[in-house]
């Protein structure tokens, strides 16, 4: 594993589990932070699924806005720059990755860091996490993705609820919404979310991705094209060693044992 500032990386058996590692400003996000998640992601060095997680008391309590842009002569241009050389591509990155992702949070998910939760397949909060878009409260706008992925996970009204009263949104809340997946006790969260990134990284690797890049593409794709799409990862997916375990595996009765090609 590479040494990293900001983040720390481990290897749970077939998971690569990436910790943003700022705890004292609650993970706050530089731009070097998603460069090197960006980098740890893209490396993978043979892991079959992705755990994101936040050191100490939160995920991620948004851009670190402290000086930096803020203290520039043109700050607008700043933001423009931190998002499209930093922040921004480390989300399409996630959304481009042929193995599943499971964010766990606990504390805040705000701004930015709400979108890095939420880019997951899968997001797993404790009790006490929330989720905010606090940019209207400062006067920006919502990034990260976040007014592509907010209404079409819970619809226009909520997500104009999130983005312009810029509230917090209680983890209940968002499990109630179809926000996030699943809510648990804080002391649980490490255990559940390593669990369920255990159990993805178990399965069928190459149909995994697959499935991730359907639902992406199926957001723009017409009917037809999404089940053109379908028909061509299947011919994909039939081919591989794991189809045929796990067909094997339904004939003989079996729990199929997928290898991940």
């Amino acid at each position: 594993m590479a040494d990293y500032k900001h983040i720390l990386t481990e290897r749970h058996g077939d998971v690569l589990v990436v910790t943003l590692n700022r705890p004292d400003r609650l993970n706050a996000a530089l731009p070097a932070m998603f460069d090197e998640i960006g980098v740890a992601v893209e490396a993978l060095e043979g892991a079959r699924a992705v755990l994101m997680t936040g050191a100490g008391r939160g995920f991620c309590s948004g851009a670190d806005v402290a000086g930096g842009a803020r203290s520039s002569d043109d700050p607008g241009q700043q933001f423009f720059i931190g998002l499209t050389e930093h922040y921004h591509p480390l989300i399409a990155k996630l959304a481009a990755l042929a193995v599943p992702v499971v964010s766990a949070v606990r504390g805040p998910a705000a701004g930015i860091g709400c979108s890095l939760a939420l880019a997951a397949d899968f997001c797993v909060a404790s009790e006490a996490a929330y989720f905010l878009q606090a940019f209207v409260n400062i006067g920006l706008v919502p990034d990260g993705g976040a007014s592509w992925m907010l209404p079409r996970l819970v619809g226009r009204a909520r997500a104009a609820e999130m983005m312009m009263l810029g509230e917090r949104i209680p983890a209940a809340k968002a499990f109630d919404w179809g926000l996030i997946h699943k809510v648990v006790a804080d002391d649980a969260l490490d255990a559940d979310a390593l669990a369920l990134a255990a159990r993805l990284a178990a399965g069928p690797t190459v149909a995994l991705g697959l499935i991730r890049q359907q639902m992406q593409q199926g957001l723009h794709d017409d009917y037809v094209a999404a089940m053109w799409r379908e028909a061509e990862n299947q011919r994909r997916a039939g081919r591989t060693a794991d189809a045929m375990e796990g067909g094997m595996a339904f004939l003989q009765k079996r729990k199929a044992a997928f290898r991940g090609a």
